[in-house]
């Protein structure tokens, strides 16, 4: 398994008895994420068995409290848990504030190194890297300074075609990584063989983006491109709509057109107002510009293998 998402929230504004803010857990090539905290977080975090020791970085799309209020709760757990592995939080700028005055007048500190990564680009930019997977911010068009996110996959090694090169006796195991990193090989005659006659394609890399609450904007287009997982917000329908582009949001057709333009393999729709009884209505008007999508709802994993 290379990506399982869960979903711990995906309503906006209030939470309410069984509907909770926006908040997901992604898990990528064996790395961990948290994706937005609205409030109960942490409360989600345990009804679906997730370890709190898993999470160690921390992506906030922006300052509205239905993605970040249960932020300052989960550090402080954190904290009543005698953590010590470090936390690293990428937000806007304004977030370490936050936090460090409530800390400030609690009298109450985090007992483990608590990290601020604070953004302000309007362009994407790399915020995270590591030997597997690298994180991107999607600049989005929100009422107030928001980031998408874009997670994916480094390309992989490249696979051993064991059949080819046991036909070859002069290659040995102390090869097999120069192979894998794309390099020929030389016999001792001098002859080159072509790495690719000795390897196969490795399997595409995987990749998720999340893009929180914005207006339509086609603007993000180019950096989700052939997406293998999008979410995009769809808090209204178009019954709608002049109120989605008042507020800066978008309706749950202007997220399949997005999809479809995008040419994404699978849409995930989510943040729902809570003006809406039936979330089925969000499938139906999405179906109609793009057909490969489904609903979020608490608890619903999406897994992608590869």
């Amino acid at each position: 398994m290379s990506l399982k998402l869960t979903i711990l929230g995906c309503h906006s504004a209030t939470p309410r008895t069984n509907s909770f803010p926006t908040s997901q857990f992604l898990e990528i090539n064996n790395r961990f994420f948290l994706i937005d905290c609205g409030e109960g977080t942490q409360t989600q975090l345990r009804r679906y068995k997730i370890k709190f020791s898993k999470i160690k970085h921390i992506f906030i799309s922006h300052l509205h409290g239905d993605h970040f209020y249960g932020l300052i709760g989960l550090i402080s757990t954190f904290r009543l848990l005698n953590r010590q592995t470090e936390l690293h939080i990428f937000a806007p700028k304004g977030a370490k504030e936050i936090i460090d005055l409530q800390f400030k007048y609690a009298k109450s500190w985090a007992s483990f190194p608590l990290h601020f990564h604070e953004l302000v680009s309007k362009e994407s930019e790399l915020i995270y890297e590591d030997a597997k997977v690298e994180v991107h911010t999607i600049p989005l068009k929100h009422r107030i300074y928001t980031n998408g996110f874009l997670f994916k996959e480094k390309s992989k090694e490249r696979k051993l075609d064991m059949n080819t090169i046991e036909e070859f006796k002069e290659i040995e195991i102390c090869d097999y990584q120069n192979l894998k990193n794309g390099k020929d090989f030389i016999l001792d005659s001098g002859e080159v063989i072509e790495n690719n006659k000795l390897t196969l394609d490795p399997s595409l890399p995987i990749s998720y983006a999340f893009c929180s609450d914005t207006k339509y904007n086609e603007e993000m287009i180019s950096l989700i491109r052939k997406v293998d997982l999008l979410y995009h917000e769809s808090t209204f329908l178009e019954d709608k709509a002049d109120l989605a582009k008042t507020t800066k949001h978008s309706t749950a057709l202007q997220a399949a057109k997005i999809a479809q333009l995008a040419n994404v393999k699978k849409l995930i729709l989510g943040h729902y107002s809570s003006r809406y009884k039936n979330i089925e209505s969000f499938l139906i008007e999405a179906k109609n510009a793009f057909k490969a999508v489904e609903l979020c709802e608490s608890g619903k994993e999406f897994i992608i293998e590869n």
